[in-house]
């Protein structure tokens, strides 16, 4: 299934990590490991940039990592296409781990499966190593707080 391309994005990837910094600067606190790379119609690119911190023993970067960009792939499609409500949360991640991932950057490609006024419906294809082979794949639901006169 493609990515719904007939929609615009009303932020850029710059914007987007601005938001996501002041309104969550917990996630990288002093240092850049989540970052959106691109925004484009119907979807999104974000890395984690994966250090030792991220890494579980056998040097795998760990499960709750790769989890975490795909959360932040879906919070940066529905903030950088649904607009800059920063109350949009996740109802429903699911994810499936294909392969282990080393340190280094990994890449996640969002795509919106669907957007309507209450919900986003995407899914994220995690990639890692130099072939950009995938290690992991999600499917989530974003729910999209109703407009504020």
């Amino acid at each position: 299934m493609p990515a719904q391309s007939n929609l615009t994005p009303v932020l850029t990837a710059a914007e987007t990590n601005t938001l996501m910094n002041s309104v969550y600067p917990q996630l990288n606190e002093q240092f850049r490991f989540y970052e959106v790379l691109d925004v484009f119609p119907g979807g999104c690119t974000v890395r984690l940039n994966a250090s030792g911190r991220h890494l579980r023993p056998g040097d795998t970067v760990s499960g709750p990592s790769l989890f975490t960009l795909a959360d932040i792939g879906g919070y940066a499609c529905v903030l950088s296409h649904a607009g800059p409500d920063a109350l949009s949360v996740t109802t429903n991640l699911n994810i499936n781990f294909v392969r282990k991932a080393q340190a280094g950057p990994v890449e996640g490609h969002c795509r919106i499966l669907k957007l309507g006024r209450s919900l986003m419906v995407f899914d994220i294809d995690i990639v890692a190593g130099p072939e950009g082979q995938t290690v992991a794949h999600a499917t989530g639901t974003y729910s999209i707080p109703p407009q504020r006169s």
